[in-house]
């Protein structure tokens, strides 16, 4: 069976899920599996920043930093799941994702080098990912993107080869099942909840 990997940036997946689709929450689970189809998932790749907290961090900062440690937590039980850690960054009253980029470009590499996927799939709107999908491409590995006609780099999608918008269907079909929390056995942590205002919609920079 041929074997895909899923990378998504998880800043860029907010964004697309905050302003083109009222919040409405993804299960970052069913997202994997989804765009994987009858493929064989080697692996889904999450990246992300921990909110940013100030030197002596408010009750505000503190509820959002510990709301996205728990979602974390729980993502990294799902199977063939890994989370790698980007950087937050305020500059101003802004806030930019830093080392992203490269965390999904050096994933991309290894993976096509060594032959490991016939097919990587990624949701991004981050041009600065094009010399790695074209090293990707040159060792032979199909690239499939999926964005936000809102949000995107035309750099980025003539790069890959195929090119998905992130549709209402896509979201109705992976989005996250309200179950009243008293009745939610403790088995059931292992499905990440991704928490709402975990961080404020970031800019990727680098």
């Amino acid at each position: 069976m041929a074997r895909c990997a899923v990378l998504i940036d998880g800043g860029y997946l907010d964004r697309v899920q905050s302003d083109d689709y009222g919040n409405v929450r993804v299960d970052i689970g069913k997202l994997g599996d989804e765009l994987a189809g009858q493929m064989e998932r080697l692996r889904t790749y999450y990246y992300h920043c921990m909110p940013f907290q100030s030197t002596n961090p408010t009750p505000e900062e503190r509820t959002r930093h510990a709301a996205m440690d728990s979602f974390i937590f729980n993502l990294k039980k799902l199977p063939r799941f890994q989370f790698r850690q980007g950087k937050l960054q305020r500059i101003g009253n802004e806030y930019k994702q830093k080392r992203v980029d490269i965390l999904m470009a050096v994933d991309l590499v290894r993976m096509s080098a060594q032959q490991q996927i016939e097919k990587a799939i990624i949701i991004t709107g981050d041009s600065d990912l094009v010399p790695a999908i074209e090293s990707a491409r040159d060792s032979g590995v199909v690239v499939v993107v999926y964005y936000s006609p809102n949000s995107r780099h035309d750099e980025l999608l003539q790069a890959c080869d195929e090119r998905y918008e992130i549709t209402r269907n896509l979201i109705e079909k992976t989005k996250l099942v309200s179950v009243p929390a008293q009745r939610v056995p403790a088995s059931s942590a292992a499905v990440p909840v991704r928490p709402t205002n975990a961080s404020k919609p970031a800019k990727s920079t680098g």
